[in-house]
Protein backbone atom coordinates (compact mmCIF):
# COMPACT_ATOMS: atom_id res chain seq x y z
CA UNK A 1 0.00 0.00 0.00
CA UNK A 2 1.37 3.40 -1.01
CA UNK A 3 0.80 6.62 0.84
CA UNK A 4 0.61 9.71 -1.30
CA UNK A 5 1.27 12.96 0.49
CA UNK A 6 0.63 16.25 -1.26
CA UNK A 7 2.23 19.31 0.16
CA UNK A 8 0.58 22.59 -0.67
CA UNK A 9 2.18 25.88 0.00
CA UNK A 10 -0.07 28.02 2.12
CA UNK A 11 -0.88 31.30 0.46
CA UNK A 12 0.04 34.45 2.30
CA UNK A 13 -2.77 36.86 3.17
CA UNK A 14 -3.00 39.76 0.73
CA UNK A 15 -3.15 43.37 1.87
CA UNK A 16 -3.81 46.04 -0.73
CA UNK A 17 -2.07 49.41 -0.25
CA UNK A 18 -4.08 52.15 -1.95
CA UNK A 19 -1.87 55.21 -2.39
CA UNK A 20 -3.63 58.57 -2.17
CA UNK A 21 -0.83 61.05 -2.78
CA UNK A 22 -1.00 64.61 -4.06
CA UNK A 23 -3.81 67.09 -4.63
CA UNK A 24 -7.26 65.48 -4.85
CA UNK A 25 -8.95 66.76 -7.98
CA UNK A 26 -10.53 65.48 -11.16
CA UNK A 27 -7.75 66.59 -13.50
CA UNK A 28 -4.97 65.07 -11.40
CA UNK A 29 -3.88 62.09 -13.48
CA UNK A 30 -2.21 60.50 -10.45
CA UNK A 31 -5.14 60.97 -8.08
CA UNK A 32 -8.50 61.30 -9.78
CA UNK A 33 -11.73 59.77 -8.42
CA UNK A 34 -11.93 57.61 -11.55
CA UNK A 35 -8.45 56.14 -11.00
CA UNK A 36 -9.25 55.27 -7.37
CA UNK A 37 -12.61 53.78 -8.38
CA UNK A 38 -10.91 51.62 -11.02
CA UNK A 39 -8.36 50.38 -8.45
CA UNK A 40 -11.16 49.42 -6.05
CA UNK A 41 -13.10 47.67 -8.83
CA UNK A 42 -9.99 45.65 -9.58
CA UNK A 43 -9.74 44.66 -5.92
CA UNK A 44 -13.39 43.62 -5.86
CA UNK A 45 -12.70 40.92 -8.44
CA UNK A 46 -10.33 39.25 -5.97
CA UNK A 47 -10.79 40.92 -2.57
CA UNK A 48 -7.72 41.12 -0.30
CA UNK A 49 -7.87 40.44 3.42
CA UNK A 50 -7.52 44.16 4.15
CA UNK A 51 -6.93 47.54 2.48
CA UNK A 52 -4.59 50.23 3.78
CA UNK A 53 -5.16 53.77 2.54
CA UNK A 54 -1.73 55.39 2.51
CA UNK A 55 -2.53 59.11 2.60
CA UNK A 56 -0.16 61.96 1.91
CA UNK A 57 -2.26 64.83 0.60
CA UNK A 58 -3.02 68.46 1.45
CA UNK A 59 -6.59 67.92 0.26
CA UNK A 60 -8.34 69.11 -2.86
CA UNK A 61 -11.74 69.87 -4.29
CA UNK A 62 -14.95 68.99 -2.46
CA UNK A 63 -16.50 66.96 -5.27
CA UNK A 64 -13.41 64.82 -5.96
CA UNK A 65 -12.90 64.10 -2.24
CA UNK A 66 -16.54 63.07 -1.91
CA UNK A 67 -16.31 60.74 -4.91
CA UNK A 68 -13.26 58.94 -3.53
CA UNK A 69 -14.88 58.71 -0.10
CA UNK A 70 -18.05 57.19 -1.56
CA UNK A 71 -16.05 54.67 -3.63
CA UNK A 72 -14.24 53.43 -0.52
CA UNK A 73 -17.43 53.24 1.55
CA UNK A 74 -19.14 51.29 -1.24
CA UNK A 75 -16.17 48.90 -1.45
CA UNK A 76 -16.30 48.27 2.29
CA UNK A 77 -20.04 47.62 2.26
CA UNK A 78 -19.93 45.25 -0.71
CA UNK A 79 -16.82 43.25 0.23
CA UNK A 80 -16.80 43.49 4.05
CA UNK A 81 -13.02 43.97 3.77
CA UNK A 82 -11.55 46.06 6.62
CA UNK A 83 -9.99 49.37 5.61
CA UNK A 84 -7.35 51.25 7.63
CA UNK A 85 -6.25 54.82 6.87
CA UNK A 86 -2.53 55.52 7.39
CA UNK A 87 -1.67 59.23 7.43
CA UNK A 88 1.82 60.17 6.27
CA UNK A 89 3.49 63.59 6.36
CA UNK A 90 0.32 65.54 5.60
CA UNK A 91 -3.32 64.48 5.49
CA UNK A 92 -5.45 67.58 5.60
CA UNK A 93 -8.83 68.86 4.44
CA UNK A 94 -10.03 66.57 1.63
CA UNK A 95 -7.51 63.96 2.77
CA UNK A 96 -9.29 63.83 6.14
CA UNK A 97 -12.60 63.52 4.28
CA UNK A 98 -11.29 60.44 2.44
CA UNK A 99 -9.83 58.93 5.63
CA UNK A 100 -13.28 58.98 7.22
CA UNK A 101 -14.26 56.08 4.93
CA UNK A 102 -11.90 53.76 6.86
CA UNK A 103 -12.68 51.50 9.81
CA UNK A 104 -9.65 52.78 11.70
CA UNK A 105 -7.37 55.80 11.32
CA UNK A 106 -3.65 55.80 12.16
CA UNK A 107 -1.37 58.86 12.08
CA UNK A 108 2.15 59.72 13.13
CA UNK A 109 2.38 61.95 16.18
CA UNK A 110 3.78 64.70 13.95
CA UNK A 111 1.48 64.23 10.97
CA UNK A 112 -0.04 67.54 9.87
CA UNK A 113 -3.76 66.96 9.67
CA UNK A 114 -7.08 68.69 10.28
CA UNK A 115 -7.91 71.77 8.19
CA UNK A 116 -11.53 70.66 8.20
CA UNK A 117 -13.28 73.43 6.35
CA UNK A 118 -14.23 74.90 2.99
CA UNK A 119 -13.05 78.10 1.34
CA UNK A 120 -13.85 80.25 -1.69
CA UNK A 121 -11.37 82.93 -2.75
CA UNK A 122 -11.31 85.59 -5.42
CA UNK A 123 -9.16 88.60 -6.33
CA UNK A 124 -10.65 92.07 -6.33
CA UNK A 125 -8.44 94.08 -8.69
CA UNK A 126 -10.90 96.93 -9.17
CA UNK A 127 -8.70 99.67 -7.64
CA UNK A 128 -5.70 98.65 -9.72
CA UNK A 129 -7.76 98.37 -12.88
CA UNK A 130 -9.28 101.81 -12.26
CA UNK A 131 -5.79 103.31 -12.20
CA UNK A 132 -5.01 101.56 -15.46
CA UNK A 133 -8.24 102.73 -17.03
CA UNK A 134 -9.55 99.19 -17.43
CA UNK A 135 -13.22 98.41 -16.87
CA UNK A 136 -15.58 95.55 -17.67
CA UNK A 137 -18.82 95.61 -19.62
CA UNK A 138 -21.03 92.78 -18.39
CA UNK A 139 -24.20 91.33 -19.88
CA UNK A 140 -25.63 88.56 -17.69
CA UNK A 141 -28.70 86.37 -17.34
CA UNK A 142 -29.02 86.79 -13.57
CA UNK A 143 -27.71 89.10 -10.88
CA UNK A 144 -25.35 86.48 -9.46
CA UNK A 145 -23.80 85.31 -12.73
CA UNK A 146 -20.63 87.42 -12.42
CA UNK A 147 -20.11 86.85 -8.70
CA UNK A 148 -16.39 86.74 -7.84
CA UNK A 149 -15.49 88.91 -10.80
CA UNK A 150 -12.06 90.45 -10.38
CA UNK A 151 -13.43 93.77 -11.67
CA UNK A 152 -15.39 94.54 -8.49
CA UNK A 153 -15.98 93.55 -4.90
CA UNK A 154 -18.81 91.40 -3.59
CA UNK A 155 -22.23 92.84 -2.92
CA UNK A 156 -23.95 92.11 0.39
CA UNK A 157 -26.34 89.62 -1.22
CA UNK A 158 -23.51 87.87 -3.09
CA UNK A 159 -21.53 87.47 0.11
CA UNK A 160 -24.59 86.00 1.85
CA UNK A 161 -25.15 83.61 -1.06
CA UNK A 162 -21.56 82.35 -1.03
CA UNK A 163 -21.59 82.01 2.74
CA UNK A 164 -24.62 79.76 2.39
CA UNK A 165 -22.73 77.56 -0.08
CA UNK A 166 -19.71 77.40 2.24
CA UNK A 167 -21.85 76.63 5.29
CA UNK A 168 -23.67 73.78 3.54
CA UNK A 169 -20.44 72.24 2.24
CA UNK A 170 -18.88 72.54 5.69
CA UNK A 171 -21.89 70.89 7.30
CA UNK A 172 -21.54 67.95 4.90
CA UNK A 173 -17.89 67.65 6.00
CA UNK A 174 -18.88 67.73 9.68
CA UNK A 175 -21.51 65.03 9.10
CA UNK A 176 -18.97 62.75 7.40
CA UNK A 177 -16.43 63.15 10.21
CA UNK A 178 -19.09 62.60 12.87
CA UNK A 179 -20.33 59.45 11.12
CA UNK A 180 -16.86 58.07 10.42
CA UNK A 181 -15.46 58.75 13.89
CA UNK A 182 -18.69 58.01 15.78
CA UNK A 183 -18.72 61.49 17.31
CA UNK A 184 -21.50 63.99 17.75
CA UNK A 185 -21.68 66.88 15.28
CA UNK A 186 -21.21 69.22 18.25
CA UNK A 187 -17.96 67.50 19.21
CA UNK A 188 -16.66 67.70 15.63
CA UNK A 189 -17.46 71.41 15.33
CA UNK A 190 -15.09 72.08 18.25
CA UNK A 191 -12.11 71.34 15.99
CA UNK A 192 -13.66 71.65 12.51
CA UNK A 193 -12.87 75.35 12.23
CA UNK A 194 -10.15 75.12 9.61
CA UNK A 195 -7.30 74.65 12.10
CA UNK A 196 -4.40 72.34 11.36
CA UNK A 197 -3.18 70.01 14.09
CA UNK A 198 -0.65 67.29 14.77
CA UNK A 199 -1.53 63.62 14.76
CA UNK A 200 -1.27 63.59 18.55
CA UNK A 201 -3.71 66.48 18.86
CA UNK A 202 -6.02 64.76 16.38
CA UNK A 203 -6.02 61.63 18.56
CA UNK A 204 -7.09 63.72 21.56
CA UNK A 205 -10.04 65.01 19.53
CA UNK A 206 -11.01 61.49 18.41
CA UNK A 207 -10.12 62.11 14.77
CA UNK A 208 -7.38 59.44 14.95
CA UNK A 209 -7.49 56.01 16.63
CA UNK A 210 -3.81 55.18 17.01
CA UNK A 211 -0.44 56.90 16.68
CA UNK A 212 2.24 55.33 14.53
CA UNK A 213 3.47 54.77 11.02
CA UNK A 214 2.71 52.29 8.29
CA UNK A 215 3.71 49.31 10.46
CA UNK A 216 1.11 50.25 13.09
CA UNK A 217 -1.50 50.55 10.33
CA UNK A 218 -0.55 47.06 9.12
CA UNK A 219 -0.89 45.60 12.63
CA UNK A 220 -4.25 47.33 13.01
CA UNK A 221 -5.41 45.84 9.71
CA UNK A 222 -4.17 42.39 10.77
CA UNK A 223 -6.18 42.66 13.97
CA UNK A 224 -9.34 43.66 12.09
CA UNK A 225 -8.86 40.82 9.59
CA UNK A 226 -8.01 38.28 12.32
CA UNK A 227 -4.61 37.57 10.77
CA UNK A 228 -1.38 36.88 12.64
CA UNK A 229 1.10 36.13 9.85
CA UNK A 230 2.96 38.65 7.72
CA UNK A 231 0.87 39.69 4.71
CA UNK A 232 1.84 40.12 1.08
CA UNK A 233 1.39 43.73 -0.05
CA UNK A 234 -0.20 44.76 -3.34
CA UNK A 235 0.42 48.36 -4.38
CA UNK A 236 -2.59 50.06 -5.96
CA UNK A 237 -2.69 53.48 -7.67
CA UNK A 238 1.03 53.90 -7.01
CA UNK A 239 2.27 57.33 -8.17
CA UNK A 240 4.28 57.14 -11.38
CA UNK A 241 7.85 58.35 -11.21
CA UNK A 242 8.91 61.21 -13.43
CA UNK A 243 11.33 60.38 -16.23
CA UNK A 244 14.24 62.00 -14.36
CA UNK A 245 13.60 59.84 -11.30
Amino acid sequence: MKLSISLRRRKKPRFAVLNITGVIQEDNEELSPRRIAEALEELQERPPQAVILRLNTPGGTVGASQEIYESIVRFREETKVPVVASMGDVTASGGVYVAMAADKVVANAGTVTGSIGVIIQSRNLSRLLDKLGVSAEVVKSGRYKDTLSMYRGLTKSERALLQGVIDDSHEQFVEVVARGRKLTAKAVREFADGRVMTGRQAKNFGLVDELGGFDVAVNTAKSLANITEKPQFIEMAKPKKKWWE
